[in-house]
Formats: C-alpha cells, structure tokens, sequence
C-alpha cells in the first residue's frame, strides 16, 4: 500500500524593511538555517524575501515563526539568535497540535507571553512546557517541576524567588537538595557538610551570579537573606515570607518530603524540581519526588508540571542524546 506523504508546495514570504529582514535571517542565514533543520522543508532568501518549499503545516509554521520573530524586533528587540527560532518553533508545533491551526504565533492568548521580570532582565520562557511552568510559579504557592536536566527548572525557578525577593513579597531566598549524588560518597570528600555539599549547589549558584552578580550574591548571602545548604539543615524550621527551591528532589526519601513540605510557613512559596528517571538512592527506598507525585496530584491548589526532551534549552544534541539513552534497552 503507497504512504500518503503531504504534496509539496512552495510560498513566498516578504519582510518589508531590509535591515529588520537581515537581522531576522541572521548572519549567514544561521536562523534560517534553523527551519529546515526542524521542519521537513527547504528555506532560501532573495534579499528580504524568504522562500519556502515543503508540506503545507511546515510552510506555514516556518512563515508564522518568521513572523512572529520580525515582529519581535519591529517592537523593539536588538537581535535574534538561533535559539529563539528554535523556541519559536517549538511553540508554533504546540499550537499546531492544540488548536488545529498553523498561524497562531501573533494571537495574544497562544504566544510565548509568559515572563518573569528581574531589574537586570526579563527571563522568557523558551518551550511551552517553560510557560506552563512559569505560569503555574505566579499562580501557585507550591508547585513541582519534573522532567530531564537542561529544561532550565533550576535556572526558572531562581529567577521567580530572585523576582519575589525584588518585588519585596518576600524576606528571604532559601535553596537547598538533599547531599546524594550520583556514584559518589559525600563522607570521602573533604570539609564540613556545607562545603562537601556546594559545588552539586553550583547551577543555583551561577544562576544567582548571572540574576544578581557577584558581589549583589554574596552581599545577601551575608546578610541570610540567601541561604543555600543541604535538606537536612530545613529539619526543625519554619520557613515562613520566604521562597523555597528544592532542587534533585527525586533523591529525597519519603521521610525528607514530607519533612520539607511541613516547614511551609505563612507568605512562603515552595518551588520542588527534580527528574524521576534519575533517582540516586538505594534500592529500597522510594522516591519522595514519586511519592509527592502520586499523593498530592489531587490538591489544587499544589501544581504540578512535566517537562520532556523536547523542553531541553542546552545545545540541542543534548536532546538526542538523552532521547536515545532512553530509547536504548542497554542491549549493547
């Protein structure tokens, strides 16, 4: 029996201002070059001109996408990356998919809108999974992030307490995740626990660095309105007007859940980020990542949001390798 493939068809798209349509198209045509490589069609340009060749649903998305980012930069943005038509085209197949429709990247309500706004800078979700997420931070008082590392969970989720904190809704930041790491054994490493435990804090680190600055960080870190410190040093507290990320949460135990979730005090948000599929404890011990996913999904007011491969914002072999570990049955 023949397979139905889409006929292909060929359109032209025109950005009237040159110098916007240079920027759009980027040096060397390295955005363009971004289309063909995750859609199922050819790009080239004629000056200001872009055409396509392909299906009708990815001749559509590529012009909607180069819409879209034109439009950015009419309204003020300096530059496009690569990454960005990436982003965006991850949002026009999630449109695509929801809504039936193809063009859909201008309509206010399916855009990429969802931000969290810093004195430095705006941090804008990159997936649509990140809006979800980003949402679900300005809504919710405690919300669960699970899926693969390089969906920026971490990265998101420090820059809403760095937003929390600026806005003055709360007093303090507090980041922490319990000291079991992949392969190692904590008591081998030299120094006290908190020095054992700072550099796997090294990603809530950098994040602070690039939100608030170096000297800005250690300032506050003086000042204990940031703390950052292993699970076991919540035990006992009340973590009242404060925001509070517990990262690789998927290596706490059932007892550190439910210890980390009862130190919720007034005015507080608790942020919770970890990936199931890479649980570091012992056989016999169950997640409370897991745990909290299976007990708490019924609670309302508790979000939770799952990211995937396709929500991975590093270089995007990184997505592929993960996806192809997963696929693999180890048979080798």
């Amino acid at each position: 029996m023949a397979r139905h493939t889409s006929p292909e068809i060929t359109e032209e798209h025109e950005f009237p201002d040159n110098h916007l349509a240079m920027t759009l198209f980027g040096e060397q045509n390295s955005n363009l070059k971004v289309l063909p490589e995750n859609l199922n069609l050819k790009v080239t340009n004629r000056g200001n001109i872009a055409r396509f060749k392909g299906s009708q649903n990815d001749v559509d998305i590529a012009k909607d996408v180069l819409t879209y980012l034109y439009n950015t930069l009419k309204d003020g943005a300096q530059n496009i990356e690569p990454q960005d038509v990436l982003s965006a085209i991850r949002f026009a197949k999630k449109n695509l998919y929801k809504t039936g429709k193809t063009t859909t990247m201008t309509d206010e309500e399916t855009r990429p809108s969802q931000v969290i706004k810093l004195s430095k800078r705006d941090i804008k979700a990159r997936t649509p999974n990140q809006a979800i997420y980003i949402e679900a931070l300005h809504k919710s008082d405690m919300i669960f992030g699970m899926g693969p590392a390089g969906t920026g969970k971490t990265y998101i989720a420090v820059a809403k307490a760095v937003s929390l904190y600026e806005k003055g809704e709360v007093e303090k930041m507090i980041f922490c995740r319990p000291a079991v790491e992949a392969g190692e054994k904590l008591g081998f490493l030299p120094g006290d626990l908190k020095e054992k435990t700072d550099p796997y804090l090294a990603p809530i680190y950098d994040a602070l660095y690039d939100f608030l600055g170096a000297e800005r960080t250690e300032n506050l870190l003086a000042k204990k309105a940031i703390e950052i410190a292993p699970l076991a040093f919540m035990r006992g507290r009340t973590l009242s007007q404060a925001c509070v990320v517990l990262d690789e949460a998927q290596n706490t135990t059932s007892a550190q859940m439910k210890m980390f979730l009862s130190r919720m005090g007034d005015g507080s948000k608790m942020i919770i980020n970890g990936d199931p599929h890479q649980i570091d404890l012992l056989p016999n011990q169950i997640s409370g990542l897991k745990e909290a996913d299976a007990i708490l999904k019924d609670i309302k007011e508790v979000a939770f949001v799952e990211f995937d491969h396709n929500d991975v914002v590093r270089h995007t072999l990184v997505a592929k390798i993960l996806r192809a570990y997963d696929q693999s049955s180890h048979g080798y």
